[in-house]
């Protein structure tokens, strides 16, 4: 981006935000009174000061502190170089999109408190203004639970990603631990790029990935997806700004799935604030024994739309066809698109990987039907050793062999504390 465009189209929404005691609020309703930045600063206190208090019209005649030393942050930020591939071609890019700038995600626009302006880093062609998706309504489901999961909430979460995705929907989570990183993982598996795969929203700045362990994933998603974050650069992690973080991750989108929630879970939050924002609200079920299942189940009870598969999202979401088909339109492609029809969900699940989804095998020899006996013993939910031992009436030592087998088939995890957890397919 030249300087003389960065100067006159982004650094006013910057000052505008680093001015102390204006946030996307008070933002929004000097924006809504005098239509861009630029125009807010050239207002007298007493015009300002009817929208906003005394002490923020005053704030804004004066630079914001350390103003250049922002500027020039924003300013190299995104003029550094960005990865390339071995023909030097670009994989990344960054740009700032303001709410003006027709790239931002149309239904983000339409909540009561829109970012003002948002970070990102992604795919090129998802930064680029003729890019087919901002052309239209963002078909996007936000994926959201807890960040210490059940194996299976980790095995629901990134084949439902995973279908979504292969339906052309694009995939939206916080990139925190759990079901987040999973529905993200599973957003990135042979992804049909009609839109981005995967939209990662940060609660830090977009230069301070956390939590660090998902760094590797974060750098994955910007070379095939889009990261963004309303944060000023260099936000380091701070409790109050998950919540307002999820109100992004939420309003990007159509619907939002609940995957896996205890009954004081972070994600319940999203959960109110989608309802808040006129959105869908969808619930994966689960035991009524289970303490990481009594957040999706209250939320079902409450009336939140319980889902068994894709297919139950999909039809909650008929006007989302419309969209996917007008995108199937659009983009020609020499390798197939799964077909976007209420059938090919139910009757064509897509499978996340050979290591995590087989086909079922009739049960033939004594081994199987000793798994079989196994696995129904294990019920749904995690279970000792010791439990099964009294269900069964088998050894330790012949449970131990028989639980190994099933781990290295992938229909069993081994949990800490000795407790197993049957795997399920979506």
């Amino acid at each position: 981006m030249a300087d003389g465009v960065f100067d006159a189209d982004i650094a006013p929404w910057l000052r505008l935000l680093h001015t102390p005691g204006v946030g996307a609020v008070s933002a929004a309703a000097l924006l809504k009174a005098f239509g861009t930045p630029a125009q807010i600063f050239r207002q007298p206190v007493a015009a300002l000061a009817e929208h906003v208090g005394l002490a923020k019209a005053r704030a804004l005649q004066a630079e914001p502190p350390n103003w250049e030393q922002e500027r020039e942050k924003a300013r190299i930020w995104l003029q550094q170089p960005q990865e390339s591939d071995a023909q030097g071609v670009p994989v990344t890019a960054r740009a700032i999109w303001t709410l003006h700038d027709p790239r931002y995600p149309p239904a983000l626009r339409e909540i009561a408190d829109p970012p003002v302006l948002l970070y990102v880093q992604g795919k090129p062609q998802w930064l680029c203004g003729q890019s087919l998706w901002h052309e239209q309504m963002l078909a996007a489901v936000a994926m959201v639970g807890s960040r210490s999961p059940t194996p299976q909430g980790i095995l629901n979460a990134r084949q439902m990603a995973n279908q979504l995705q292969q339906m052309g929907m694009v995939v939206v989570s916080g990139l925190a631990l759990g079901i987040d990183a999973a529905a993200h993982e599973g957003a990135l598996q042979q992804p049909v790029e009609l839109a981005p795969p995967t939209i990662a929203v940060l609660g830090t700045g977009i230069d301070r990935i956390y939590p660090r362990q998902n760094l590797a994933l974060a750098q994955a998603i910007a070379r095939h997806g889009l990261v963004v974050s309303e944060q000023p650069l260099g936000t380091a992690p701070q409790a109050h700004h998950f919540p307002r973080r999820n109100r992004i991750v939420t309003g990007i989108c159509q619907g939002t799935l609940v995957v896996e929630a205890a009954l004081k879970s972070g994600s319940l939050i999203s959960a109110r604030l989608a309802l808040e924002q006129g959105r869908e609200v969808f619930a994966i079920p689960g035991s009524i024994h289970s303490v990481h299942a009594r957040g999706c189940n209250g939320l079902i009870k409450q009336g939140a739309r319980l889902v068994e598969s894709v297919q139950d999202i999909l039809d909650e979401l008929p006007q989302v066809f419309e969209r996917l088909e007008g995108l199937r339109g659009s983009v020609a492609s020499t390798d197939p698109v799964p077909e976007i029809s209420h059938s090919s969900v139910k009757d064509h699940p897509v499978p996340i990987s050979a290591a995590l989804v087989k086909a079922p095998a009739p049960i033939v020899s004594s081994v199987q039907t000793t798994h079989a006996r196994l696995l129904d013993a294990m019920g749904t939910e995690p279970v000792s050793l010791d439990t099964l031992e009294a269900r069964l009436g088998y050894s330790a030592a012949e449970l131990l062999a028989q639980l190994l087998e099933l781990e290295l088939e992938g229909d069993v995890q081994r949990m800490p504390g000795g407790w197993f957890q049957r795997l399920f397919m979506v």
